[in-house]
């Protein structure tokens, strides 16, 4: 009974204390300034107390939020959401007399400028997100030792992270992708042992990944990526046995995986593609049991590919276009796994029926096939059925779903599309096609740009049996999901490389920018050499651009259509080909294994051929 009474006297004495408690005058004038500057008048009615507990931005759903410290009989307000509302402009000195701030969330809105010096007053601050900045980072953004979480992805920001940075402890969260940093990955962030989440991609910065990540043994992410001039190792790989989502894409990584790779055995993605690694796949690979997607492709690995290397668990495996050898894992077939191992040294009977072995040897013995006719062009529909343009150009269906590390070949066995990458945690889950019902301007083939493929990481077209010569290539191009509204969804920025032949032809592609806006057509066309029967058009995605507007898994490379014909003056021209009235063209999947057999030693042979100029297209750094 005495301990009640005393319960009843301490909330009765917490009552007292909140009704006496009013907010710092400060505080609340600073409060109405940023609310008038920013027109949030509709959402925060300072009528009453802006820490009245009862309030309608008091609770932790609410947006925007404001929420107090009432300990005292002053109150302090110590949480400021405004999240998504549009608010335009820079940020206003009145905030930073909120000194007791400990949560501060500007994310997805449209703020310019710069971050003031003065975000050094907010001492306490823990939480940090924000946006659409400009400039170098304030070094005093260091003096805010209790900093917790520090979201700064895609805020424009540019120079070498500051050295201050090394007294931020407590930092847990870092994201900071999508930024124009420069100089090297700093030495000092393997001292901040708190980390568990750590991100930075798509930056302008150097190599190496510094030996003191060895220290960050509480990670659970770690997404480094597009690092430039110095090569980095795994060596740091030690105990960070916590890791579940492991990305070092590009990064100039060289020497072997190495074998305590398997200790990492909470790993479920792991991405070393487009790096320089040797050796040979680790058989330790087979300890990794929650490992769901593993990409090692475009590497120069040997040696055989591990029998146990599919575990029950994964979903996707890539080891494209490394020197690997032996047979293909007798459990690849199971359901719901895709595997790539084009460019690879595969044996590829264990992919083959015994009906295509007759022309699996003729390409092998790199001897003319009867059944294989030569062409000077093709034309795919990315992601859609088959489209007639007013030209009279026929586009063939590219409608089959992909898989997270995957190849399509159309019936003709005359093109081929290839995927590697996954969304991740993408609301729309493991989709690689987009589409709208929506007009298209600026083209009369409409239908042309209403659907197109997306990846995550890599998409690669493969048009082959060509007739060597001068080609003419046309990518088609119209952003259809991101939108051109006057809100924060406008924001979003898909940015992406084009490579043909191994070469680089477009840097950091902005289809919205260059199109004029969303939903509006683009045609880039370029000239190229075929020497050895194949073409090769890679779109690449180098971790730059928005990755979450308007919703998460919005990146990566995309394209709505492709059309390649031989110059002028060849037999494929573009004259003679609209003329020319064709058969109709399946753009059906090739259901069946012999089909699979057959372009996967294609591209071995020609893989073999070009390995050299090849090497150089995926594995160099992209140009800055």
């Amino acid at each position: 009974m005495e301990f009640w009474s005393f319960s009843f006297l301490l909330l009765c004495m917490f009552r007292l204390v909140f009704s006496q408690s009013t907010t710092d005058p400060n505080e609340v004038a600073a409060l109405k300034k940023m609310i008038d500057y920013w027109k949030l008048g509709r959402y925060l009615n300072l009528s009453t107390d802006p820490c009245n507990p009862n309030s309608k931005w008091a609770p932790e759903t609410a947006n925007p939020r404001v929420a107090c410290d009432c300990l005292s009989s002053t109150c302090h307000i110590t949480h400021l959401k405004i999240y998504a509302l549009d608010i335009y402009g820079e940020i206003p000195k009145e905030l930073f007399q909120l000194k007791k701030l400990m949560d501060l969330n500007l994310a997805q809105n449209v703020l310019s400028g710069s971050i003031p010096a003065e975000i050094g007053q907010l001492s306490e601050m823990q939480s940090f997100s924000s946006n659409g900045f400009v400039g170098e980072l304030p070094t005093q953004l260091g003096k805010l030792t209790s900093l917790e979480q520090l979201y700064i992805d895609s805020s424009g920001v540019t120079g070498p992270i500051p050295q201050e940075f090394a007294n931020l402890k407590s930092l847990r969260i870092l994201w900071a992708s999508d930024n124009l940093f420069t100089g090297k990955l700093p030495q000092f962030l393997g001292t901040l042992t708190e980390f568990i989440d750590l991100r930075i991609e798509g930056t302008s910065l150097e190599g190496p990944i510094p030996s003191s990540f060895s220290a960050l043994t509480k990670l659970e992410t770690l997404r480094i990526g597009d690092l430039s001039l110095e090569d980095s190792s795994l060596n740091f790989l030690e105990n960070q046995t916590s890791l579940s989502i492991l990305t070092l894409r590009n990064c100039r990584l060289s020497g072997e995986i190495p074998q305590q790779i398997g200790r990492l055995v909470e790993l479920q993605q792991l991405d070393l593609s487009f790096n320089k690694l040797t050796g040979s796949i680790p058989n330790s690979f087979k300890d990794l049991t929650m490992l769901t997607y593993l990409y090692l492709g475009n590497n120069n690995m040997r040696g055989e590919l591990p029998e146990n290397i599919i575990t029950p668990k994964l979903l996707a495996l890539d080891v494209s276009f490394n020197n690997i050898t032996g047979n293909v894992p007798p459990n690849y077939a199971k359901t719901g796994f895709s595997m790539n191992v084009l460019g690879t040294s595969i044996n590829a009977n264990t992919l083959l029926d015994r009906k295509s072995l007759d022309l699996l040897l003729c390409l092998q013995q790199e001897s003319k096939c009867a059944n294989q006719a030569p062409t000077s062009s093709f034309s795919v529909k990315s992601g859609g059925t088959e489209v007639v343009s007013a030209s009279g150009t026929k586009y063939a269906a590219d409608s089959e779903q992909l898989g997270a590390a995957s190849l399509y070949t159309n019936s003709k066995l005359n093109w081929a599309v290839s995927n590697t990458g996954n969304f991740l945690f993408s609301p729309k889950g493991p989709q690689y096609i987009a589409s709208t019902n929506s007009q298209i301007t600026k083209t009369l083939d409409s239908e042309l740009y209403k659907t197109a493929r997306i990846s995550p990481n890599s998409l690669r077209y493969f048009g082959f049996g060509l007739v060597n010569g001068e080609y003419v290539v046309e990518l088609h191009f119209a952003e259809i999901a991101m939108g051109d509204s006057r809100t924060w969804k406008a924001l979003g920025r898909r940015i992406f490389d084009v490579y043909i032949q191994g070469d680089k032809v477009v840097k950091d592609l902005n289809i919205k920018k260059e199109a004029g806006g969303s939903k509006s057509a683009l045609v880039k066309t370029f000239k190229v050499n075929v020497t050895n029967s194949v073409m090769d058009i890679h779109f690449f995605w180098a971790g730059k651009g928005t990755c979450c507007i308007p919703f998460q898994g919005t990146y990566g490379p995309l394209v709505s259509a492709i059309n390649v014909y031989q110059a002028s003056g060849g037999i494929g021209s573009a004259s003679k080909r609209n003329k020319k009235k064709v058969g109709k063209v399946v753009g059906i999947a090739l259901g069946c294994v012999a089909g699979m057999a057959i372009i996967l030693s294609m591209f071995y042979l020609w893989w073999t051929k070009r390995a050299l100029q090849h090497t150089l297209v995926e594995t160099d750094s992209p140009k800055k």
